[in-house]
Formats: structure tokens, sequence, C-alpha cells
């Protein structure tokens, strides 16, 4: 296994070695770091352990050690992995990292979890400068009804931004934001339907929270606005977490990781602590990796979409947004975002196939479609109607 720092790991499965060669036996010492990915996800088998309670499930995990300046990776089957962890008095953590993975996630925002397929988040732009729909709905007149054909379509959670974060975006004022977004929140809200506001600024959290949302997604982490913790606390309200590196403006601008999925994980960790110590339980608490903030490049995308398992082990609920994303016009030569569907729906099956519960997306009826489909044949769900 080979580090890159600026693309994380390049790693061979090829070149796996199991722990019986015991590959790490500097791992009981201070300051060494375990992490627990699983693989060979399927469907629940005699000796698996369920994926954060849903019909996926993994007899198998990658083993990531970390410390002094080196990575090591090794593939093994939950029994090895307990012997191994016994024998260096480390059976207590990794048992705490296979709960972490394994229990059952409860209802976020009211929304009990769908173990037959991801729930969906629909995407409203209320913004004249958004990458993908820019000036499509910044009359909150069109922004409403979009949020109605996407909840016909099936989103069972409309995030409504009204501020561009796209990379080199630059920021709004408050008074801005607000004015797009209060009166789509209000009606969207007014009639029952689930709204999440995009934002990463404390009083326009507060404002959207008066007018109807329940949950705040925030690009930054709750790290973007020295407010926004306090505002969540008092709230209540269900908030996700995304990765970012740096703020829009400035996030492509030569980020660099040691282990982009490492270091996600480690920066997602600090931000469910520092939730925790303010009152903001796990359980009200979704976790996104952000591509494409602060990831330039496939070497930075690519490694923490092929690991997102890892992130079940923060406890928290997933969600995953790669809709019409630039990567995927990278990878097919597509430049316009709006023809990035396919795309953008074969990254999304990808991740509901390791576990997220969330997925965020522009294009909700394909999505939703490509689902029911991908459910059926993975998790063995049926239609009652015939062929």
């Amino acid at each position: 296994m080979t580090t890159d720092k600026t693309h994380g790991p390049r790693f061979d499965a090829a070149r796996a070695v199991s722990l019986t060669d015991d590959v790490a036996p500097w791992a009981a010492r201070p300051g060494v770091r375990s992490y627990l990915r699983p693989v060979g996800l399927a469907d629940a088998a005699s000796g698996a352990l369920p994926l954060a309670g849903g019909p996926l499930a993994f007899d198998r995990v990658e083993l990531i050690l970390r410390g002094e300046g080196r990575i090591e990776r090794a593939v093994a089957d939950l029994g090895t992995l307990h012997r191994w962890a016994g024998r260096r008095g480390l059976a207590a953590a990794i048992d705490e990292q296979l709960d972490r993975l394994s229990r059952p996630r409860p209802a976020f925002a009211g929304l009990d979890p769908d173990l037959d397929r991801p729930r969906l988040m629909g995407i409203v732009n209320v913004t004249p400068d958004s990458f993908s729909d820019g000036g499509d709905f910044a009359d909150a007149g069109r922004a409403i009804a979009q949020g109605l054909a996407l909840a016909e379509a099936g989103a069972e959670i409309l995030d409504i931004g009204g501020e561009s974060t796209r990379p080199g975006s630059a920021p709004v004022s408050a008074e801005a934001e607000i004015e797009r977004i209060d009166p789509v929140i209000r009606d969207l809200a007014g009639r029952g339907l689930t709204v999440s506001v995009d934002t990463r600024h404390a009083v326009v959290m507060q404002a959207a929270l008066a007018a109807g949302a329940r949950i705040v997604n925030d690009v930054t982490g709750l790290t973007g606005d020295p407010a926004s913790l306090g505002v969540i606390a008092r709230a209540g309200c269900p908030v996700v977490l995304m990765h970012i590196r740096g703020e829009p403006r400035t996030m492509q601008e030569n980020p660099v990781y040691d282990d982009v999925l490492l270091d996600v994980f480690d920066w997602l960790e600090e931000r469910v602590g520092a939730c925790a110590a303010a009152g903001i339980l796990p359980d009200r608490i979704a976790v996104d990796p952000g591509i494409g903030f602060g990831k330039r490049s496939l070497g930075h995308n690519l490694p923490l979409l092929r690991g997102l398992s890892l992130l079940h082990g923060l406890g928290c609920v997933v969600l995953l947004g790669v809709s019409r994303k630039r990567f995927i016009g990278t990878l097919s030569g597509t430049e316009d975002p709006k023809a990035r569907v396919p795309g953008s729906i074969a990254a999304g099956l990808y991740g509901a196939a390791q576990g997220v519960q969330i997925l965020r997306v522009h294009d909700v009826a394909e999505t939703r479609q490509a689902l029911a489909v991908w459910s059926a044949l993975q998790v063995g769900i049926e239609a009652e109607a015939g062929d």
C-alpha cells in the first residue's frame, strides 16, 4: 500500500494481506488508530452483522491502522478480527466499532429508515448561479412548483437553498438569502412537506426554522458560523454535517490529504463530538462526505466513494450527494451538468449498495425508478405486480 499526499491512498486489493500475517505489530501502541470498513456487503447471512440495522450485512471488514506516519490495511472475517484484537488487548475497542457499524439507526426528522432503499432528498436551488440549475428556480413561484413536483415524484425531503456553494462562488448577504428562501419554505412546509434548509449562516438557519424548515443542511458541518452550533442545539432539530476543506470560494485551491477517506472520517468524527458536547446527539445527525467540496480530482472523490461504508462507523445516518457533480463529467466527458443524469444514478446506486440512508438528488423520478429496480435485485424486494 502506498500513500499519495495529494490524492490519498492507492490501495490494490490484490495486495491485501490477512491479519494472521501480523501486518501491524505496532497496532496497540499509543497514537495508532484503527478503523473498520465493512466489505463484501450482501443480503443478511448466518454469522453476518447488519449494516446500520438495514438489509445489507457484512461478515468481513477492512481493518485500517494509521499512526507513526504509516497506514496499513488488511481484510479479515469477523472471527479472525476478534481473535487478532483479543491478542493485542483491542477487543473492547473493536467491539465498540462493530456496534456502531451494525446498530439500527433511529428515525431522522421523523422519517424512519427505509430498509428497502435510501430516502430521497430533492434539491431546490432558489439561486441565480448554482452550478447545475442556477436561475431555473430563482423565482419563488417556480421554486415552489419545483418542490411540489419533486415531492410528487417521490422526494421525502425538500432541500431549499438560497446561496450557491459551487466552487469559486461568492457569498451573498444573509438578508438576500432569507428573502429568496422564506416564501418557498413557508409554502412547502405549510403543505406538510418535510423541508430542509441548505445554509451555512446561523441567522438564516433561525429564519428558515421559524418559517417551517425541520432540518438544517450545512455544507461547513457547523463550522462556517460560530453561532450555528448553538442555533441547532437550542432548536433541537436534525442537522446534516457535510465535510468541506476550506470554504466554497477557495475549497478547490490545492486541497491536500494524507488519506482522503480517513481524513474525512476523522473530521466528521470531530464534528459529531462537538455536536454531542453541545447537546446535539448522534440520533439527530446525518453525515455527508462532501463529494466535490474540497475534493478537486478523481483521486480525491473516487477513493471517498469506494470507501463510503467506513462512515457508518460514526453511528449516524449517512447522506450522499453526487447528483450532476463534476467528477461524473470528468469520467464521461459530459460538460453539461444537466446531461449527467445517468452518471448521477450510477453513483447513487453505488452509494445505496454501501448502505447510505439518504440520497440528495436533482432528478428524483429517475433515481426513484432506478432504486426500485436495484432494491428488488439487491435486497430481494419484489413488487406486487406481475412481470
